[in-house]
């Protein structure tokens, strides 16, 4: 084993989730992620309602030239049918995905049965739950259950009796029972947050995702092929177990994550015809007001936030287009890759390097 990596500290060990957000990050948390999409959508347009009036109060804007609102009208139709077009798109790309033939069905139902019985048998329990929540929780147990086991099994006390005071063999002990202590917490804060959010989806599923299992994965299996030889029987056996659980753990979660997806994208394409029409609506409104010859049909006091109304309610379809995108986008690029292959981590992240100037990224 090289040098450096003897020098190597516990804290290169541990994954990013126990970093502490502040009020800012947990806001912008709030908005792209964890927040109702319907209330963002909402808080959306409620913001570009008071934009809208801010700036005619200030005098920046006004509603008294005819062709300019009806221009602005035409454009927010043309966008509007522009998206609702993109919607349509949507929804034959998730079409296209269950349209399968007889045989390719019975594949696929084949393939998830011999995944469950796997998952059955590597936890230990007669069948896998039904409820992709109660499954991710049953692995995180399972996790939880190895993490523990093989810190057990590799005492810090009896690595360094065997050799000397800071000696390599006690560098290895505490940095191998670090790992399962910090693995083992980790998971006991996802399993109690997915018992939290049994009626909630995305609650799982952001549980599953912000739980490092690709650097845990990472870590353990660097640990099996550096240090498994010198590892006892109990513990070797741990070790291979919690592998096979942060595999499992993360095919479920990719699964549980498409399947999210699909049905995130079937709901945003609802709501967007159901909001598209009123948008429609509306526009023409806009300009059916200024069809008069004479002028708008309203008293001019009330004109500009009758437009200001008409102009959110148009509006609203791009407002849930943001509010859905800004969340799948996010649950997409955090779970990008799968395993230990993480682009977001820097290059020079330890905890093992390849050679003695050569970091494994």
């Amino acid at each position: 084993m090289a040098a450096p990596e003897a020098n190597e500290t516990v804290e290169s060990y541990r994954s990013d989730t126990d970093q502490q957000p502040n009020s800012l990050m947990r806001v912008l948390e709030w908005l792209v992620v964890e927040g109702d999409r319907l209330a963002v959508a909402a808080l959306i347009s409620g913001g570009v309602f008071v934009l809208f009036v801010g700036l005619f109060e200030v005098g920046l804007i006004s509603f008294t030239n005819a062709n300019s609102v009806t221009r602005v009208a035409s454009g927010m139709i043309a966008g509007t049918f522009s998206l609702v077009t993109l919607v349509v798109s949507i929804n034959q790309l998730i079409l296209s995905q269950e349209f399968v033939s007889a045989a390719s069905a019975h594949d696929q139902l084949e393939g998830v049965l011999s995944f469950r019985d796997e998952i059955a048998e590597t936890a230990a329990v007669p069948a896998a739950p039904a409820s992709p929540t109660r499954l991710l929780e049953l692995l995180a147990e399972s996790i939880h259950g190895s993490a523990v086991t093989l810190a057990e099994a590799v005492d810090p006390e009896s690595g360094a009796d065997e050799t000397q005071d800071g000696g390599q063999g006690d560098v290895e002990t505490r940095l191998i029972t670090q790992f399962a202590n910090d693995t083992s917490e980790s998971s006991q804060r996802m399993d109690e947050t997915l018992e939290r959010s049994q009626l909630d989806t995305f609650g799982a599923l952001s549980a599953a995702i912000e739980y490092d299992a690709p650097w845990q994965l990472y870590v353990a299996r660097q640990i099996r092929g550096r240090y498994g030889d010198s590892l006892p029987a109990e513990g070797s056996d741990a070790l291979d177990s919690l592998i096979d659980d942060l595999v499992l753990f993360s095919t479920v979660r990719e699964h549980f994550k498409t399947t999210y997806l699909q049905r995130e994208l079937t709901r945003f394409s609802q709501l967007t015809i159901l909001t598209g029409v009123p948008a429609i609506l509306s526009s023409l409104l806009i300009g059916f007001l200024y069809a008069d010859i004479t002028g708008a049909n309203v008293t001019i006091a009330v004109l500009p936030y009758i437009v200001c109304v008409l102009v959110t309610i148009a509006l609203s379809p791009l407002a849930l287009l943001a509010s859905y995108i800004l969340r799948t986008a996010a649950v997409t690029r955090r779970t990008a890759s799968v395993g230990p292959m993480m682009p977001q981590k820097d290059p020079d992240e330890g905890p093992f390097t390849s050679s003695d100037n050569e970091t494994l990224e």
